[in-house]
């Protein structure tokens, strides 16, 4: 219980010291998505349900792979 009491504590903390950043962060991810559906659908001329799955794994692939990049970069620029 305390646990739990602590993590939405310091979520909220993260919330009111971020407000603004989350929201934009909110709209831009939104309309990333929905720029992603209708291009997939207009040049690659795919359903729907397709391009909104795309819409949305390839950013996550993308950060994935941001984030071992970025991993391995640090390593080779500490040396």
């Amino acid at each position: 219980m305390e646990l739990t009491s602590g993590i939405f504590k310091a979520a909220e903390n993260v919330y009111k010291n971020n407000r603004g950043s989350i929201l934009r962060t909110i709209i831009y991810t939104i309309g990333h998505f929905m720029i992603a559906i209708t291009v997939l659908m207009l040049v690659a001329d795919v359903s729907f349900m397709i391009a909104l799955t795309d819409a949305i794994v390839e950013p996550i692939a993308n950060s994935i792979w941001y984030f071992i990049l970025d991993k391995w970069w640090a390593s080779k620029s500490a040396k």
